[in-house]
Protein backbone atom coordinates (compact mmCIF):
# COMPACT_ATOMS: atom_id res chain seq x y z
CA UNK A 1 0.00 0.00 0.00
CA UNK A 2 1.02 3.29 -1.20
CA UNK A 3 0.93 5.98 1.50
CA UNK A 4 0.55 9.52 0.05
CA UNK A 5 2.72 12.58 2.31
CA UNK A 6 1.22 15.96 1.69
CA UNK A 7 3.93 18.34 0.52
CA UNK A 8 3.80 20.69 3.40
CA UNK A 9 4.00 17.40 5.92
CA UNK A 10 6.98 16.43 3.66
CA UNK A 11 8.49 19.53 3.31
CA UNK A 12 8.48 20.31 7.30
CA UNK A 13 10.39 16.13 7.45
CA UNK A 14 12.70 17.27 5.03
CA UNK A 15 13.45 20.06 7.55
CA UNK A 16 13.70 18.05 10.11
CA UNK A 17 15.95 15.64 9.62
CA UNK A 18 18.30 18.50 8.09
CA UNK A 19 18.16 20.16 11.61
CA UNK A 20 18.86 16.57 12.90
CA UNK A 21 21.96 15.97 10.70
CA UNK A 22 23.41 19.93 11.52
CA UNK A 23 22.60 18.83 15.56
CA UNK A 24 24.60 15.31 14.63
CA UNK A 25 27.63 16.96 12.95
CA UNK A 26 27.98 19.32 15.67
CA UNK A 27 27.44 16.84 18.05
CA UNK A 28 30.71 14.43 16.54
CA UNK A 29 33.06 17.75 16.10
CA UNK A 30 32.37 18.28 19.93
CA UNK A 31 33.27 14.99 20.61
CA UNK A 32 35.97 14.80 18.52
CA UNK A 33 37.30 18.03 20.30
CA UNK A 34 36.81 16.23 23.43
CA UNK A 35 39.02 13.39 22.47
CA UNK A 36 41.53 15.77 21.03
CA UNK A 37 42.30 17.32 24.77
CA UNK A 38 41.95 14.26 26.46
CA UNK A 39 45.10 13.12 23.85
CA UNK A 40 46.48 16.12 24.51
CA UNK A 41 46.09 18.15 21.55
CA UNK A 42 44.36 20.59 19.87
CA UNK A 43 42.40 21.54 16.96
CA UNK A 44 46.04 23.75 15.71
CA UNK A 45 47.53 20.32 16.19
CA UNK A 46 44.79 18.32 14.02
CA UNK A 47 45.23 21.12 11.55
CA UNK A 48 48.96 20.73 11.18
CA UNK A 49 48.68 17.02 10.80
CA UNK A 50 46.27 17.28 8.28
CA UNK A 51 48.18 19.65 6.00
CA UNK A 52 51.14 17.81 6.46
CA UNK A 53 50.18 14.62 5.54
CA UNK A 54 47.87 16.35 2.55
CA UNK A 55 44.96 15.12 4.20
CA UNK A 56 43.28 18.60 4.12
CA UNK A 57 44.17 18.33 0.22
CA UNK A 58 43.20 15.40 -0.12
CA UNK A 59 39.20 15.57 1.55
CA UNK A 60 39.00 19.06 -0.84
CA UNK A 61 39.03 17.27 -3.60
CA UNK A 62 37.13 14.52 -2.87
CA UNK A 63 34.20 16.94 -1.56
CA UNK A 64 34.48 18.94 -5.17
CA UNK A 65 34.28 15.08 -6.54
CA UNK A 66 31.49 14.16 -4.60
CA UNK A 67 29.88 17.63 -5.47
CA UNK A 68 29.58 16.06 -9.20
CA UNK A 69 26.50 14.31 -7.84
CA UNK A 70 24.28 17.46 -7.83
CA UNK A 71 24.11 16.90 -11.57
CA UNK A 72 22.99 13.69 -11.68
CA UNK A 73 20.06 14.99 -9.02
CA UNK A 74 17.13 13.29 -9.82
CA UNK A 75 15.03 15.66 -12.41
CA UNK A 76 18.18 17.28 -13.59
CA UNK A 77 18.67 17.34 -17.73
CA UNK A 78 20.91 14.48 -19.01
CA UNK A 79 21.91 16.65 -22.33
CA UNK A 80 25.19 17.52 -23.19
CA UNK A 81 24.55 21.71 -23.34
CA UNK A 82 22.75 21.07 -19.49
CA UNK A 83 25.81 19.06 -18.07
CA UNK A 84 28.20 21.36 -19.42
CA UNK A 85 26.57 24.44 -18.03
CA UNK A 86 26.36 21.76 -14.69
CA UNK A 87 29.80 21.84 -14.71
CA UNK A 88 31.14 25.63 -15.46
CA UNK A 89 28.66 26.30 -12.57
CA UNK A 90 30.55 24.03 -10.45
CA UNK A 91 33.40 25.76 -11.21
CA UNK A 92 31.79 29.01 -10.62
CA UNK A 93 30.74 27.88 -7.19
CA UNK A 94 34.43 26.60 -6.36
CA UNK A 95 35.40 30.01 -7.45
CA UNK A 96 33.15 31.73 -5.05
CA UNK A 97 34.27 29.63 -2.25
CA UNK A 98 37.65 29.93 -2.63
CA UNK A 99 37.77 33.92 -2.55
CA UNK A 100 34.98 33.87 0.08
CA UNK A 101 36.78 31.19 2.60
CA UNK A 102 40.45 31.54 1.83
CA UNK A 103 41.28 34.62 0.51
CA UNK A 104 39.01 36.93 2.27
CA UNK A 105 38.11 34.81 5.09
CA UNK A 106 39.76 36.76 8.23
CA UNK A 107 37.65 38.25 10.03
CA UNK A 108 39.46 40.56 12.02
CA UNK A 109 40.22 42.57 8.62
CA UNK A 110 37.12 41.61 6.52
CA UNK A 111 36.72 43.11 2.84
CA UNK A 112 33.92 43.94 1.38
CA UNK A 113 33.96 41.63 -2.48
CA UNK A 114 31.73 40.39 -5.07
CA UNK A 115 31.13 36.65 -4.40
CA UNK A 116 28.39 36.31 -7.15
CA UNK A 117 28.69 38.85 -9.85
CA UNK A 118 28.52 38.08 -13.83
CA UNK A 119 30.67 35.08 -13.93
CA UNK A 120 29.99 33.15 -10.42
CA UNK A 121 25.98 32.59 -10.24
CA UNK A 122 24.19 30.57 -8.14
CA UNK A 123 20.57 30.66 -6.53
CA UNK A 124 18.87 32.92 -9.31
CA UNK A 125 21.33 35.79 -8.64
CA UNK A 126 19.44 38.65 -9.28
CA UNK A 127 20.54 40.50 -12.79
CA UNK A 128 19.44 43.95 -11.03
CA UNK A 129 21.76 43.03 -7.82
CA UNK A 130 25.24 44.38 -7.07
CA UNK A 131 26.04 41.64 -4.25
CA UNK A 132 28.84 42.14 -2.14
CA UNK A 133 29.68 39.83 0.98
CA UNK A 134 32.37 39.88 4.20
CA UNK A 135 33.52 37.32 6.46
CA UNK A 136 32.48 38.52 9.97
CA UNK A 137 32.52 37.28 13.65
CA UNK A 138 29.55 38.60 16.19
CA UNK A 139 31.84 38.79 19.07
CA UNK A 140 33.63 41.74 17.29
CA UNK A 141 32.71 44.78 16.33
CA UNK A 142 32.66 46.68 13.18
CA UNK A 143 31.93 49.76 11.24
CA UNK A 144 30.65 50.37 7.81
CA UNK A 145 31.40 53.74 6.72
CA UNK A 146 30.09 54.78 3.16
CA UNK A 147 27.94 57.09 1.18
CA UNK A 148 24.43 56.54 -1.23
CA UNK A 149 24.88 57.39 -4.39
CA UNK A 150 21.94 56.71 -6.67
CA UNK A 151 21.26 52.97 -6.64
CA UNK A 152 17.89 52.77 -5.90
CA UNK A 153 17.60 49.72 -2.92
CA UNK A 154 20.77 48.83 -1.09
CA UNK A 155 20.38 46.30 2.18
CA UNK A 156 22.54 45.28 4.86
CA UNK A 157 22.17 41.88 6.48
CA UNK A 158 23.84 39.21 8.97
CA UNK A 159 24.15 35.56 8.46
CA UNK A 160 24.70 32.83 9.97
CA UNK A 161 26.47 29.53 8.27
CA UNK A 162 26.97 29.05 4.79
CA UNK A 163 25.08 26.58 2.47
CA UNK A 164 27.62 23.92 2.85
CA UNK A 165 26.95 23.47 6.47
CA UNK A 166 23.40 21.98 5.86
CA UNK A 167 21.33 24.80 7.38
CA UNK A 168 21.50 27.72 4.94
CA UNK A 169 21.70 31.00 5.64
CA UNK A 170 19.50 31.80 8.56
CA UNK A 171 19.76 35.82 9.18
CA UNK A 172 20.69 37.46 12.77
CA UNK A 173 20.10 40.92 11.21
CA UNK A 174 19.03 43.48 9.02
CA UNK A 175 18.44 46.87 8.08
CA UNK A 176 18.05 48.93 4.54
CA UNK A 177 18.99 52.32 3.14
CA UNK A 178 15.99 53.66 4.48
CA UNK A 179 16.05 53.06 7.96
CA UNK A 180 19.54 54.76 8.00
CA UNK A 181 20.36 57.91 8.94
CA UNK A 182 22.87 59.97 6.36
CA UNK A 183 24.39 63.27 5.53
CA UNK A 184 23.07 66.02 3.28
CA UNK A 185 25.42 64.51 0.29
CA UNK A 186 24.37 60.32 1.50
CA UNK A 187 27.18 59.75 3.79
CA UNK A 188 26.50 57.29 6.77
CA UNK A 189 27.83 55.23 9.26
CA UNK A 190 26.46 51.55 10.39
CA UNK A 191 27.81 49.96 13.37
CA UNK A 192 27.41 46.42 13.37
CA UNK A 193 27.89 44.53 16.76
CA UNK A 194 25.97 41.92 19.08
CA UNK A 195 24.86 44.56 21.62
CA UNK A 196 22.66 47.25 20.96
CA UNK A 197 24.08 50.64 19.39
CA UNK A 198 22.26 54.31 19.14
CA UNK A 199 22.60 55.77 15.46
CA UNK A 200 22.50 53.55 12.47
CA UNK A 201 22.99 49.71 13.99
CA UNK A 202 22.99 46.61 12.22
CA UNK A 203 22.61 43.48 14.59
CA UNK A 204 24.59 40.91 15.09
CA UNK A 205 24.47 37.27 17.21
CA UNK A 206 27.50 35.17 18.50
CA UNK A 207 26.71 32.39 15.89
CA UNK A 208 26.91 35.41 12.95
CA UNK A 209 29.54 34.57 10.23
CA UNK A 210 28.70 36.59 7.71
CA UNK A 211 27.71 40.07 5.82
CA UNK A 212 25.49 40.31 2.50
CA UNK A 213 24.60 43.60 1.00
CA UNK A 214 22.57 44.02 -1.97
CA UNK A 215 22.45 47.06 -3.94
CA UNK A 216 19.45 46.47 -6.13
CA UNK A 217 19.28 49.30 -9.44
CA UNK A 218 16.51 50.26 -11.38
CA UNK A 219 19.37 50.68 -14.81
CA UNK A 220 22.63 49.75 -14.19
CA UNK A 221 23.65 51.86 -17.16
CA UNK A 222 22.67 55.16 -15.38
CA UNK A 223 23.13 54.55 -11.73
CA UNK A 224 25.85 54.77 -9.33
CA UNK A 225 26.35 51.87 -6.65
CA UNK A 226 27.00 53.06 -3.12
CA UNK A 227 30.35 53.50 -2.23
CA UNK A 228 31.48 51.31 0.92
CA UNK A 229 33.87 50.34 3.12
CA UNK A 230 34.24 47.97 6.33
CA UNK A 231 36.39 47.99 8.77
CA UNK A 232 36.79 46.32 12.95
CA UNK A 233 36.49 48.63 15.74
CA UNK A 234 36.91 48.98 19.32
CA UNK A 235 39.99 46.75 19.33
CA UNK A 236 43.61 47.62 19.59
CA UNK A 237 45.45 49.05 15.75
CA UNK A 238 47.07 45.49 15.52
CA UNK A 239 43.81 43.29 16.11
CA UNK A 240 42.73 45.25 12.75
CA UNK A 241 45.33 43.59 10.80
CA UNK A 242 45.16 40.04 8.97
CA UNK A 243 46.49 37.34 11.43
CA UNK A 244 49.08 35.24 9.88
CA UNK A 245 48.23 32.10 7.85
CA UNK A 246 47.72 28.79 9.99
CA UNK A 247 47.39 25.25 9.20
CA UNK A 248 43.60 25.61 10.76
CA UNK A 249 42.80 28.64 8.51
CA UNK A 250 43.57 26.58 4.90
CA UNK A 251 42.50 23.51 6.23
CA UNK A 252 39.03 25.23 7.44
CA UNK A 253 39.10 27.17 4.34
CA UNK A 254 39.29 24.54 1.79
CA UNK A 255 36.38 22.64 3.67
CA UNK A 256 33.91 25.34 3.58
CA UNK A 257 35.01 25.69 -0.47
CA UNK A 258 34.61 22.04 -0.91
CA UNK A 259 31.17 22.15 0.98
CA UNK A 260 30.25 25.15 -0.54
CA UNK A 261 30.19 23.51 -4.00
CA UNK A 262 28.37 20.61 -2.49
CA UNK A 263 26.10 21.74 -0.24
CA UNK A 264 24.71 24.97 -2.63
CA UNK A 265 24.65 23.17 -6.06
CA UNK A 266 22.66 20.12 -4.00
CA UNK A 267 20.27 22.48 -2.29
CA UNK A 268 19.45 24.51 -5.70
CA UNK A 269 19.17 20.98 -7.56
CA UNK A 270 16.67 19.86 -5.02
CA UNK A 271 14.51 23.43 -5.68
CA UNK A 272 14.85 22.93 -9.63
CA UNK A 273 13.78 18.98 -9.58
CA UNK A 274 10.32 20.97 -7.28
CA UNK A 275 9.93 23.84 -9.68
CA UNK A 276 9.71 21.17 -12.81
CA UNK A 277 6.63 19.65 -10.98
CA UNK A 278 4.59 23.47 -11.39
CA UNK A 279 6.57 23.90 -15.62
CA UNK A 280 5.56 27.50 -16.91
CA UNK A 281 3.74 28.61 -13.82
CA UNK A 282 4.52 31.21 -11.42
CA UNK A 283 3.48 29.87 -8.08
CA UNK A 284 4.66 31.68 -4.66
CA UNK A 285 7.84 30.40 -3.28
CA UNK A 286 7.66 29.42 0.86
CA UNK A 287 8.73 32.57 2.68
CA UNK A 288 10.35 30.80 4.93
CA UNK A 289 12.35 28.66 2.75
CA UNK A 290 13.50 31.80 1.09
CA UNK A 291 14.54 33.41 4.44
CA UNK A 292 16.35 30.26 5.59
CA UNK A 293 18.31 30.29 2.62
CA UNK A 294 19.49 33.82 2.75
CA UNK A 295 16.59 35.49 1.01
CA UNK A 296 15.95 39.46 2.03
CA UNK A 297 12.85 39.19 3.78
CA UNK A 298 11.27 42.47 1.89
CA UNK A 299 11.06 39.98 -0.88
CA UNK A 300 8.26 37.83 -2.33
CA UNK A 301 9.18 35.49 -4.12
CA UNK A 302 7.69 33.30 -7.27
CA UNK A 303 10.02 30.46 -8.16
CA UNK A 304 9.59 28.21 -10.88
CA UNK A 305 10.79 26.34 -13.88
CA UNK A 306 10.13 26.89 -17.26
CA UNK A 307 10.22 25.25 -21.06
CA UNK A 308 9.42 26.63 -24.43
CA UNK A 309 9.52 24.85 -27.63
CA UNK A 310 11.14 26.10 -30.51
CA UNK A 311 7.70 27.84 -32.37
CA UNK A 312 6.18 28.68 -28.59
CA UNK A 313 6.62 31.27 -26.48
CA UNK A 314 5.42 31.73 -22.64
CA UNK A 315 3.27 34.55 -22.00
CA UNK A 316 3.17 36.47 -18.28
CA UNK A 317 0.85 38.53 -17.29
CA UNK A 318 0.23 40.45 -14.03
CA UNK A 319 -1.13 43.87 -13.00
CA UNK A 320 2.24 44.89 -10.75
CA UNK A 321 1.48 46.28 -7.17
CA UNK A 322 2.29 49.33 -5.68
CA UNK A 323 6.07 48.35 -4.32
CA UNK A 324 9.67 49.48 -4.00
CA UNK A 325 10.55 47.54 -7.05
CA UNK A 326 9.88 44.20 -9.24
CA UNK A 327 11.83 42.61 -11.73
CA UNK A 328 11.20 38.87 -13.64
CA UNK A 329 14.22 37.07 -14.72
CA UNK A 330 15.41 33.91 -16.34
CA UNK A 331 17.68 31.01 -15.37
CA UNK A 332 19.23 27.91 -16.78
CA UNK A 333 18.31 24.91 -14.70
CA UNK A 334 20.70 25.32 -12.20
CA UNK A 335 19.32 28.21 -11.00
CA UNK A 336 22.30 31.00 -12.50
CA UNK A 337 20.64 33.76 -14.40
CA UNK A 338 21.17 33.26 -17.87
CA UNK A 339 23.63 36.22 -19.31
CA UNK A 340 22.11 39.32 -19.01
CA UNK A 341 25.80 40.88 -20.34
CA UNK A 342 25.10 40.57 -23.91
CA UNK A 343 20.97 39.27 -23.62
CA UNK A 344 18.19 40.58 -22.37
CA UNK A 345 17.12 37.86 -20.01
CA UNK A 346 15.34 39.96 -17.37
CA UNK A 347 13.02 42.86 -17.44
CA UNK A 348 11.80 45.17 -14.03
CA UNK A 349 9.39 47.94 -12.51
CA UNK A 350 11.72 50.81 -14.36
CA UNK A 351 12.64 48.77 -17.82
CA UNK A 352 9.03 46.98 -18.47
CA UNK A 353 6.67 48.13 -21.39
CA UNK A 354 3.08 49.08 -19.86
CA UNK A 355 -0.11 48.17 -20.97
CA UNK A 356 -2.59 51.56 -21.22
CA UNK A 357 -4.36 50.32 -17.87
CA UNK A 358 -0.75 49.63 -15.98
CA UNK A 359 -0.51 45.64 -16.85
CA UNK A 360 2.63 44.14 -18.02
CA UNK A 361 3.05 41.06 -20.36
CA UNK A 362 6.24 39.87 -20.76
CA UNK A 363 7.41 37.35 -23.91
CA UNK A 364 9.60 34.68 -23.38
CA UNK A 365 10.74 33.08 -27.03
CA UNK A 366 13.84 32.30 -28.70
CA UNK A 367 13.48 34.54 -31.27
CA UNK A 368 12.21 38.42 -31.13
CA UNK A 369 9.08 38.64 -32.31
CA UNK A 370 8.97 42.67 -32.76
CA UNK A 371 6.86 43.00 -29.16
CA UNK A 372 7.90 44.72 -26.16
CA UNK A 373 9.05 43.10 -23.21
CA UNK A 374 10.83 40.28 -25.11
CA UNK A 375 12.84 38.17 -22.67
CA UNK A 376 15.42 36.17 -24.51
CA UNK A 377 15.77 32.35 -23.75
CA UNK A 378 20.07 32.50 -24.80
CA UNK A 379 19.94 29.44 -26.41
CA UNK A 380 18.40 27.28 -23.54
CA UNK A 381 15.25 25.55 -23.96
CA UNK A 382 14.27 25.30 -20.47
CA UNK A 383 15.53 26.16 -17.33
CA UNK A 384 13.87 28.23 -13.99
CA UNK A 385 12.79 31.60 -13.71
CA UNK A 386 11.66 33.58 -10.80
CA UNK A 387 9.55 36.74 -10.12
CA UNK A 388 10.19 39.18 -7.06
CA UNK A 389 8.50 41.91 -5.51
CA UNK A 390 10.36 43.93 -3.40
CA UNK A 391 7.94 45.66 -0.40
CA UNK A 392 4.70 45.35 -2.49
CA UNK A 393 1.44 46.35 -0.42
CA UNK A 394 0.24 43.19 -2.01
CA UNK A 395 0.90 40.13 -3.80
CA UNK A 396 -0.76 39.35 -7.06
CA UNK A 397 -0.38 36.02 -8.85
CA UNK A 398 1.11 36.24 -12.60
CA UNK A 399 -1.03 34.38 -14.73
CA UNK A 400 0.98 32.19 -17.42
CA UNK A 401 0.02 30.45 -20.97
CA UNK A 402 2.12 29.19 -23.84
CA UNK A 403 0.79 30.32 -27.29
CA UNK A 404 2.27 29.84 -30.65
CA UNK A 405 4.71 32.51 -31.64
CA UNK A 406 3.52 32.72 -35.14
CA UNK A 407 0.08 33.81 -34.20
CA UNK A 408 1.74 36.18 -31.58
CA UNK A 409 3.59 37.67 -33.74
CA UNK A 410 0.63 38.38 -35.97
CA UNK A 411 -1.48 39.18 -32.94
CA UNK A 412 -3.18 36.73 -31.71
CA UNK A 413 -3.15 34.55 -28.87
Amino acid sequence: MIRIVPLNTAAEGIRTMRKLAVALLAFFRRASLVMLKLRGKTPADLAEQRIVSGRAWDEFCDTLKAAGAALNFPGAPRDPFSQAEGYRYLSRLLRGGLMAFVEYADPRAPVLHRVAHETVKLGADNPDNYYQTAAIRGDFDYRISGRRNTVKYLSFGTQAGHYGQGGGLPPTGYIEAADIETDAEGRFELILSSTPHDGNWLPMQPETGMLIVRQTFLDREKEAPADLFIDRINCAEEEKRPAPLTPEQIDAGLKSASTLVAGASLLFAKWARDFRKHSNSLPMFDPDVSLAAGGDPNIVYYHSHWAVAEDEALLIEVMPPECEHWNFQLNNYWMESLDYRYHTIHTNKHLAHYEPDGSIRLVVAHRNPELPNWLDTAGHTSGTMCFRWIRAKDHPQPATRIVNVAGLARGSS
